[in-house]
C-alpha cells in the first residue's frame, strides 16, 4: 500500500455535544510533521461538533461523515471508513482513549500497517517513544510503514489553541453499516462534577474508603468545595465503591489536573501510570510506607476518616 499525500488525517472524538479535550493535544502533536492535518468527524446531526472542530488551530479542513450509522459509533464502521480515506494520508492519528484504542488498530489491520499506542514523544525518521510494564521502562519504536498510525499520551502534549479563521467543513457519506454488529444501549454516570479527563483538580479513592457509601460521603463533600472530578483505583472499582468510568489508570482514564489528591491509595503501578503526569500530587494514607508516597509532591500520614472531613470543613466553598 502506498500514500499519496503528505497530509495527517485526526480522528475527533466527542459525546455528541462538545469534543473531547484529547482532540486538542492530538492536533498540537501533528505539528511535528508540518503537514496539512485534517478531522474526521463521525457522527448524526452533529454540525455544531464539526463546526468547533473546524475553529481548531492548526487545523486545514474537516471531514464529516453525518450518519445514523454514527449515532452510536461502531468501531466496525468507523475503521471501514477510516481505511477508505486512509490512502490519502502519511499519518492517522488520536488521543489515546478507549474510544479511540478501539478504532484504530482495526483501520490498522484493514490498511495491513502497524498501529503504535500511547506515544509519549514523537521523534524523527518514523521513531516513536512510548511505556511498558505499566511506565516503569521507555521503549523507542521505529515503524517502517510508509503510512503511520498512532495514538498519542494527551498529557505529553500541549493543547492547540483556537482561530477565528475556520477551516473549510467536507461532508462525506458513510459506507453500509456493518451487519454483524449492532449498537443496543448504553448507561453513562451523570454528574454535575467536571469531566475527569479536563478537570483541573482530581479527587480519586482506594479501596481503603471500604464502600461505595462512604467513597460518596467521604470524597464528595470535599470535591464540592474543590469544584473537583471524582476519581477511583482499579481495585475501588472491582470492589464496587464507584462506577467503572472514573478509573484511573493504566486500564481507565489517563489524566494530568493541576492538584491531583490521593485518598487511601497504595499506589500500584497500574494507578500511578495515569496520573502520575499530575502538577501537584496529595496523598492521604495511613500507611507510612505505601508507594504512593514516592510519586506525592505533599503527603499526609492519617486516618482517612478524620483527616478527609477535617480538611473538608477547612475549606471554603467554591462560589
Amino acid at each position: 500500500m502506498s500514500t499519496t499525500a503528505n497530509k495527517t488525517l485526526i480522528l475527533a472524538e466527542h459525546d455528541g455535544r462538545s469534543l473531547s479535550e484529547g482532540v486538542y493535544h492530538a492536533v498540537a502533536a501533528a505539528a511535528f510533521w508540518n503537514q496539512p492535518v485534517e478531522l474526521l468527524v463521525l457522527g448524526h446531526d452533529a454540525n455544531s461538533i464539526a463546526q468547533a472542530a473546524a475553529t481548531i488551530q492548526g487545523v486545514s479542513h474537516v471531514i464529516y461523515s453525518d450518519s445514523t450509522a454514527f449515532a452510536h459509533t461502531l468501531a466496525e464502521d468507523a475503521a471501514k471508513l477510516i481505511s477508505q480515506l486512509g490512502r490519502d494520508y502519511s499519518v492517522i492519528l488520536a488521543a489515546h482513549s478507549a474510544f479511540s484504542r478501539n478504532i484504530l488498530p482495526r483501520a490498522a489491520a484493514l490498511l495491513d500497517v502497524a498501529m503504535i499506542s500511547d506515544v509519549l514523544e514523537i521523534q524523527a525518521n518514523k521513531t516513536y517513544v512510548r511505556a511498558v510494564y505499566a511506565g516503569n521502562i521507555y521503549t523507542t519504536v521505529q515503524s517502517s510503514d510508509t503510512l503511520q498510525i498512532l495514538t498519542i499520551h494527551s498529557s505529553r502534549f500541549p493543547q492547540a489553541a483556537r482561530t477565528q479563521a475556520p477551516a473549510e467543513i467536507d461532508t462525506i457519506a458513510a459506507l453500509p453499516a456493518t451487519p454483524a454488529s449492532r449498537w443496543v444501549s448504553e448507561f453513562r454516570s451523570q454528574s454535575e462534577r467536571p469531566p475527569l479527563s479536563s478537570a483541573k483538580v482530581v479527587i480519586s479513592g482506594g479501596r481503603s474508603l471500604g464502600s461505595a457509601e462512604h467513597f460518596e460521603q467521604i470524597l464528595a463533600p470535599l470535591a464540592s468545595k474543590l469544584g473537583a472530578a471524582l476519581g477511583a483505583t482499579r481495585a475501588a472499582v472491582d470492589a464496587g465503591f464507584a462506577p467503572n468510568d472514573i478509573q484511573v489508570g493504566q486500564t481507565g482514564v489517563t489524566v494530568a489536573p493541576e492538584l491531583y489528591i490521593a485518598v487511601g491509595v497504595s499506589g500500584a503501578v497500574q494507578h500511578t501510570y495515569g496520573m502520575k503526569d499530575s502538577k501537584v500530587v496529595v496523598a492521604i494514607n495511613q500507611d507510612p510506607d505505601a508507594p504512593i508516597f514516592q510519586v506525592a509532591d505533599y503527603g499526609l500520614v492519617g486516618d482517612l476518616f478524620e483527616v478527609v472531613p477535617s480538611l473538608t470543613a477547612s475549606i471554603q466553598s467554591q462560589p
